[in-house]
């Protein structure tokens, strides 16, 4: 029964807000703000999954930016969890695809984030200057997902090397984001689903790399997020033992 109630209400409100949103986002198309505004509004819904968010921001990374905020990707409850922590005058940058989902789709477009085609890879330097370019010209932050693609209980996967270049021709540090484990932690039928740990790390300063060193970057920054996230899921599973 609880399943069902939560089902109705998901459909429920993203047809709503979906609509609302459209209307507001025509209003003021793609200003710098609209994404964070809905964010925050898509990211309440948490609650009703039964999810706590605990985030935890590193004190050198102070509010405003711009910054390349890169973050594990891990399913599609992402839409209300990553949702609920993004900061002010961040966008995100996802695949073209996204526009059409019915009214999420059209927000997510309206709302100013920025739509790539992934599947020409012939146009990722086009990609990366797109990105940069919306960086400096609208003075905001973005936020990526360097592994390219979910990984649904993989583990953190190879990063894809994108975010570090849009970092560096924007002359924008990287910020690091981990999210604790989300494979199958929300079920509908469950009231308590638990708490989901979230982690900005110390900024990288990019302007200590050069272009030919951002491929160790990548991996470095990799290694680093991948013993972060490990840490995250430890302290959960602690908290849960001890709660038992």
């Amino acid at each position: 029964m609880l399943a069902a109630i939560r089902w109705i209400f998901l459909g429920i409100f993203v047809v709503l807000f979906g609509v609302i949103g459209c209307i507001f986002c025509i209003l003021r198309p793609f200003h710098r703000n609209n994404t964070y505004v809905w964010a925050r509004i898509f990211g309440s819904v948490t609650r009703i999954l039964g999810v706590k968010l605990e985030v935890k921001v590193h004190p050198d990374v102070p509010p405003g930016g711009p910054y390349v905020y890169i973050c594990n990707h891990q399913n599609s409850w992402e839409i209300f969890t990553i949702a609920a922590m993004l900061p002010p005058n961040t966008v995100t940058v996802g695949k073209k695809s996204l526009r059409y989902i019915p009214f999420f789709g059209q927000l997510y477009w309206l709302a100013g984030n920025i739509l790539i085609d992934r599947k020409n890879k012939g146009r990722a330097h086009g990609t990366i200057s797109q990105t940069a370019d919306a960086i400096k010209r609208r003075d905001i932050s973005v936020w990526m997902f360097p592994e390219g693609t979910r990984s649904y209980g993989r583990g953190l996967l190879p990063f894809k090397n994108g975010a570090f270049h849009t970092a560096f021709k924007a002359q924008v540090n990287i910020v690091p984001v981990c999210v604790s484990n989300l494979h199958e932690k929300i079920k509908m039928n469950r009231w308590n689903n638990g708490t989901l740990k979230i982690e900005f790390l110390e900024p990288i300063n990019i302007a200590n790399y050069s272009k030919e060193s951002l491929r160790q970057l990548s991996r470095e920054t990799h290694e680093v997020m991948k013993h972060k996230i490990a840490q995250l899921d430890q302290q959960i599973s602690a908290n849960d033992k001890g709660n038992v």
